[in-house]
């Protein structure tokens, strides 16, 4: 390291450690792993034996409270389920998961049309008590999803019944695609999924699919748009280095979020810097033309680093984990600015966030680009859950 990037980074470090305590943010979380099995007698349970490529990547409450998680299989295949229910309440040991809606629904060699294979994304929908599953496909060691795979799963969330399935093969690359997030109209029923197309990387088929739960129809729009690519020439950094040189990161659209009143789409491209938005009724319009819907798309300005998740308060304010800061992002729609509200060089990797049954702001960080890049050793796995309090 040079003289001048030490200090840089010695005076970044400062700033976001004196920002992370200004705004509170908290490790409220930290677990040495995963597990799907019950402690006993009293002890903490043994974590799964490949816990170090099943980090836990998605986060998002129900109406009571209970923490749902992916663990996405992305490293490996073996984890033995890809959606789970956290208890939040167990502080030591590995993170103490449950299948949801069972390890059978879960299970990879199952009929991919019908079992969870992938999960990233998620959305919680408490108007309608359901649970929106985005399945990318394809496991770790495929270079194709199987027929049926990519596809949408409606749980009800207190039961685990499956309400609907809504199939995406038509509108997703079997092999380019990378299913990465989904957010709900849980007034219309409208799910919006970003598809960063990483497996097609550097040439990603990145876009943004509208999916209608009444017609359960599908549409792809903004195909390739400027404002979904990779931003050209973009590099992801974290931790002051970056992303896998020599194979770097090549991630368009990633985060996704819905204004609360459903009228605004949001979402921000992981390789560059941008967050960006787009009035939702001309995405809903299937006569609506390309080029007609190229032209509403809104640059909301230059977040400050490098990007991952997105989720909006009641308020209506827009929160980004910010992977280069180590930290977390505001848009305040009413002013249209973007200021870092709080990071600490502690976090990770920081990937979903979530508005916690509090109000507060929780994000998971795993150290994701470290976990991909085989760089965390078997057993030194930390998953975390840090808190931004409100006040």
């Amino acid at each position: 390291m040079t003289i001048t990037r030490f200090v840089l980074a010695a005076a970044f470090i400062s700033t976001a450690a004196t920002a992370a305590d200004a705004a509170h943010l908290e490790r409220w979380r930290s677990y040495a792993g995963v597990s799907w099995d019950a402690p006993r007698d009293g002890n903490d349970p043994a974590p799964f034996a490949n816990a170090v490529n099943a980090p836990i990547a998605g986060i998002h409450f129900d109406a009571v409270g209970r923490a749902f998680v992916s663990t996405p299989r992305l490293v490996a295949a073996d984890a033995p389920a890809t959606l789970s229910i956290l208890d939040t309440h167990a502080t030591t040991g590995p993170a103490r998961l449950t299948a949801f809606p069972s390890r059978e629904a879960n299970a990879v060699a199952g009929a991919p049309a019908t079992h969870l294979r992938n999960v990233l994304g998620f959305h919680i929908d408490h108007r309608n008590g359901w649970l929106w599953a985005l399945d990318q496909g394809f496991v770790a060691g495929e270079a194709e999803a199987p027929a049926g795979g990519q596809k949408i799963v409606v749980f009800d969330v207190r039961t685990g019944k499956v309400v609907r399935t809504i199939g995406l093969d038509t509108v997703a690359d079997r092999k380019g695609s990378f299913l990465n997030d989904i957010v709900v109209d849980e007034v219309r029923r409208i799910a919006y999924v970003s598809d960063s197309g990483l497996r097609s990387a550097p040439d990603n088929r990145a876009g943004i699919i509208v999916v209608d739960y009444l017609s359960g129809r599908a549409r792809r729009v903004l195909d390739r748009h400027p404002a979904v690519l990779p931003q050209p020439g973009a590099k992801v950094v974290s931790h002051g280095a970056e992303v896998w040189p020599g194979k770097p990161l090549v991630l368009g659209v990633n985060g996704i979020a819905l204004s609360p009143d459903g009228n605004t789409l949001y979402w921000t491209v992981t390789t560059g810097t941008h967050a960006y938005a787009i009035p939702t009724a001309p995405l809903r319009d299937p006569h609506a033309r390309p080029a007609m819907l190229a032209t509403r798309v809104r640059d909301l300005g230059d977040v400050g680093g490098n990007t991952d998740g997105i989720v909006t308060d009641q308020a209506g304010n827009l929160y980004i984990t910010d992977v280069t800061r180590n930290g977390i992002v505001r848009y305040d729609p009413h002013t249209g600015t973007l200021a870092l509200q709080a990071a600490s060089d502690g976090v990770r990797w920081p990937d979903t966030p979530a508005i916690g049954p509090d109000g507060d702001v929780v994000f998971t960080a795993s150290n994701l680009n470290g976990h991909f890049a085989g760089q965390v050793k078997p057993g030194e796995e930390r998953y975390e859950l840090w808190r931004l309090k409100r006040d």
